[in-house]
């Protein structure tokens, strides 16, 4: 959904458009960020001819940029972006009418909150919050159509290489594919050879976990270290945090964890192998290529840790890759045939249905339970491929962040969910959008004529209001994603108090009503209020 939302937002880039964000910056020069006095005043005089003409403007030590050849380049941008199209016009006159409106006027008209709250896939997305109108959703779904999103949605689910500096597929949505489903790259059926891979994970995270596969000196794996950065480790570190909770997967990883190894820092190692017995601890080394600078320098960290206590031989028992170089996997000490591969069609951010992500998590909770999410995913990716645009979950969301950026300049987004398992989706996010969107030029490399991008940014939410919810609520105007929840995995009921699932959900709707009033609200997923408390608590 992620993904679905962030090519939505990218919607623009028919050259690709980078939204503006003020009136006044639409003549800036957005990888410089220079507003027009500073563009103004950088003129000078030309020492050989006396002619004055644009300076070279610092950017960062040793690089310049010529603001002429800026311009030009995004003169050029414009004239073949979404940005001169008749849609993208008409939503630049629609502003006016928006800023005249105050949200809580808005939020009075119950028609129009009606028709901006849509559920699908159990999920309940109120967008009645935004500074935005069904006359707005009419508009941007004209952007919509000016663009041809359904056309490049398409487009990326058949296979086509869509990802053009590269020239590959894009094509992760196979990697939680059903068995009988198609997925083309190059002509060549890809879904056999996913479940091939997820095959072997199954059977081998079976072994590891019943006992049956030993480590070096005949104790069964009972820790596993996750070696990977970027997302080989944000998205995989998401869904720990969110299934450690939830009390089937609580039931099924007792007695096990699963630590993840990330940043070259020695402390990040020190705490990722701290208290773990080498006897009972097997690596997962995650490198497509097997050359990641940071992922190598930790993973030979951890091989020496592990043979200086158990010998040589242990690397073959309590090291697996994740990766396709079974060459250089070989050469580690690994067996190539405990190494799961991955293809070229898959982004690394979007990667955590894959091996990446399947694996590790596999190997703390079962196959079962991430066939399950697996499943989830794969009905959110059918629900972005056939939805009409107007019912369209992640489009809407994406349009709505095209809107708040592009027309309204409001540049960064709070995600604020109301569940601590929920804690790591910020950062995921972070890199879902932000890697993606962050483009200064467009795909012939011309520099954008306005922003592309928000940034992102979030907390779990009673922290959160004891953190940066104040400059939200009277500082600037910030975007925010609510997210609720109907039934929390734990459930705590208090002997004095009630119950402490309701009090957050009180919380929740206590910020949607402060947020209201001063902020924009994006969406809401589920209602948390609608919380009903068993008839008898359980103990304390």
């Amino acid at each position: 959904m992620a993904f679905a939302q962030q090519l939505t937002s990218g919607l623009q880039r028919q050259a690709v458009a980078r939204p503006t964000l003020s009136a006044h910056r639409r003549t800036s020069i957005p990888i410089l960020h220079a507003t027009a006095p500073q563009a103004a005043d950088s003129k000078r005089q030309d020492s050989s001819n006396g002619s004055s003409s644009p300076a070279p403007i610092p950017v960062t030590k040793g690089l310049t940029v010529n603001v002429a050849r800026s311009m030009s380049s995004m003169d050029k941008a414009l004239e073949v972006s979404i940005a001169s199209s008749d849609a993208w016009k008409a939503l630049q006159e629609h502003v006016a009418e928006i800023e005249n409106c105050h949200l809580k006027d808005l939020m009075s008209d119950q028609a129009r909150c009606e028709a901006l709250i849509k559920e699908d896939l159990g999920l309940y997305t109120d967008f009645s919050r935004q500074r935005m109108t069904q006359e707005t959703i009419k508009k941007l779904m004209d952007l919509a159509h000016a663009a041809n999103l359904k056309g490049k949605i398409e487009a990326m689910y058949s296979g086509e290489h869509i990802n053009s500096t590269e020239d590959r597929a894009v094509l992760h949505v196979a990697t939680r594919a059903r068995r009988d489903q198609v997925f083309k790259d190059e002509g060549k059926d890809v879904v056999p050879g996913v479940w091939d891979v997820l095959d072997k994970i199954n059977a081998f995270s079976e072994k590891v976990r019943n006992g049956e596969w030993k480590g070096c000196t005949g104790k069964p794996i009972k820790s596993i270290v996750a070696i990977g950065i970027g997302g080989s480790f944000l998205g995989p570190l998401f869904v720990h945090t969110a299934l450690r909770t939830e009390p089937k997967a609580m039931s099924k990883s007792r007695g096990r964890q699963l630590r993840f190894l990330a940043n070259v820092d020695p402390i990040d190692v020190a705490r990722a192998l701290n208290g773990l017995d080498p006897e009972e601890t097997m690596a997962v080394v995650i490198s497509k290529t097997f050359t990641t600078a940071e992922t190598m320098l930790n993973a030979r960290t951890v091989r020496s840790w592990l043979t200086s206590q158990l010998g040589a031989e242990a690397v073959s028992k309590h090291m697996v890759a994740v990766s396709t170089n079974l060459k250089l996997v070989k050469e580690f000490g690994i067996d190539p045939e405990n190494a799961f591969g991955f293809w070229d069609w898959v982004g690394g951010r979007y990667s955590v249905c894959s091996a990446v992500g399947i694996l590790p998590l596999s190997l703390q909770y079962g196959f079962d339970m991430m066939e399950q999410f697996l499943q989830g995913a794969n009905a959110m990716d059918d629900h972005f491929r056939s939805a009409p645009l107007e019912s369209n979950l992640p489009v809407l969301m994406g349009l709505t962040s095209v809107w708040n950026i592009s027309f309204l300049g409001y540049p960064a987004r709070a995600i604020l969910p109301y569940c601590q398992a929920l804690s790591k989706l910020a950062p995921h996010i972070q890199q879902v959008s932000m890697e993606s969107n962050g483009k200064g030029v467009d795909i012939d490399g011309n520099v954008l004529p306005f922003e592309a991008g928000e940034i992102d940014f979030g907390e779990p939410g009673t922290n959160g209001q004891h953190s940066f919810y104040q400059l939200i609520h009277q500082g600037r105007v910030v975007p925010c994603d609510f997210i609720g929840i109907v039934r929390s995995q734990q459930s705590v009921y208090l002997k004095v108090g009630g119950c402490a699932t309701r009090d957050l959900a009180g919380r929740l709707e206590s910020s949607l009503d402060q947020n209201s009033r001063c902020v924009t609200v994006r969406q809401v997923l589920g209602v948390a209020s609608g919380i009903d408390a068993p008839a008898s608590p359980s103990p304390a």
